[in-house]
């Protein structure tokens, strides 16, 4: 039996695996449910999500990617472990070669860290790539010539934005402001505005439903349910677009602001290759209405969205599983 290869976008929000040949096989939330008094896992993923904000006093659910990074490294690697198992890429004879992405500016230990969770879920070799890369060649773009592209990777804990040529990072940057970032600024302005608590979960369902970015794209409204901070009790208020807006535009500026920043970088022959390719988003956070029409009136630039964003980085990984040789070592 030989082994599969394997790609895995370890992401804050969700874990996504290519295997080599059969394409994306999970797409999982990073959560694990453990019992806080056996240290034992309960539930992962999907299950483990379910149980966000509704787990009784022993029971934790538990995210163990912050920020792109491993912020618990022994619940990481339960979680790996779980989904390697459940894509069967670990047979009794195989131990298969992993492809990791990574944000493009985590230091060097935190780096070792995610190899070695790899490695101890039994890795034959662990090879990391730099997350942007990896999603423009997912995104369908060919960086391998010497000519610019530029991509925003809008992820759960961090937004990575690069411009690409010849293979290779030339100018990038990493903010730790993504999409947990706008549910925690959703959860904010409505407990301030209404005095009301509400959950991580509701907080993402408004973001996705009737969320924007870009002032009067969507006038949709939606009924919300949380803690009336005042009485105590459960309370309904209904929520719009622009209300949501308003609570991210904070948020989104600081994205935009960094993305002026690489551009303010980059050598004068690449941003003339930008301006007539324009810039690719990717990840979930590009599925967030009117980004795409923001970033293109603040930047002045074309700005298109990639045609899954959601799955780029693993569809990146596949590509390059396919092509380890231009890998560099």
């Amino acid at each position: 039996m030989f082994a599969k290869d394997i790609g895995i976008d370890l992401g804050t929000a969700n874990v996504l695996i290519f295997i080599k040949g059969q394409g994306v096989v999970l797409n999982e939330p990073s959560v694990v449910a453990i019992d806080s008094d056996t240290k034992r896992p309960l539930a992962v993923g999907i299950d483990a999500h379910e149980m966000l904000g509704r787990t009784p006093g022993k029971v934790k659910a538990i995210k163990p990617m912050k920020d792109g990074v491993i912020a618990d490294f022994e619940i990481t690697e339960i979680m790996l472990n779980h989904f390697i198992k459940k894509v069967n890429g670990k047979n009794f004879f195989s131990r298969p070669r992993i492809l990791i992405c990574c944000p493009s500016n985590i230091t060097q230990v935190e780096k070792n860290a995610i190899k070695e969770a790899a490695e101890r879920t039994g890795a034959r070799k662990v090879f990391l790539e730099e997350e942007p890369k990896v999603a423009a060649i997912g995104a369908g773009m060919d960086i391998s010539k010497p000519s610019g592209n530029m991509v925003i990777d809008i992820g759960g804990g961090t937004t990575d934005i690069a411009i690409l040529s010849l293979g290779g990072i030339v100018t990038s940057a990493s903010i730790k402001v993504a999409g947990h970032t706008f549910d925690n600024d959703i959860t904010k302005y409505i407990k301030d505005k209404y005095k009301l608590l509400i959950g991580e979960r509701t907080a993402e369902e408004i973001k996705k439903t009737i969320g924007t970015v870009y002032p009067g794209s969507k006038k949709e409204k939606m009924e919300v349910r949380g803690r009336d901070l005042v009485t105590g009790l459960p309370h309904t208020i209904t929520v719009t677009s622009d209300e949501v807006e308003e609570s991210l535009r904070e948020s989104v500026y600081i994205i935009i602001h960094a993305t002026k920043g690489v551009l303010e970088q980059t050598p004068p022959e690449l941003s003339a290759d930008i301006i007539d390719k324009g810039i690719v988003i990717t990840g979930g956070g590009a599925l967030i209405d009117g980004i795409d029409k923001l970033l293109s009136h603040e930047l002045k630039v074309p700005v298109f969205i990639a045609d899954s964003p959601l799955t780029c980085v693993a569809e990146g990984t596949g590509i390059l599983l396919e092509n380890l040789h231009l890998i560099d070592r």
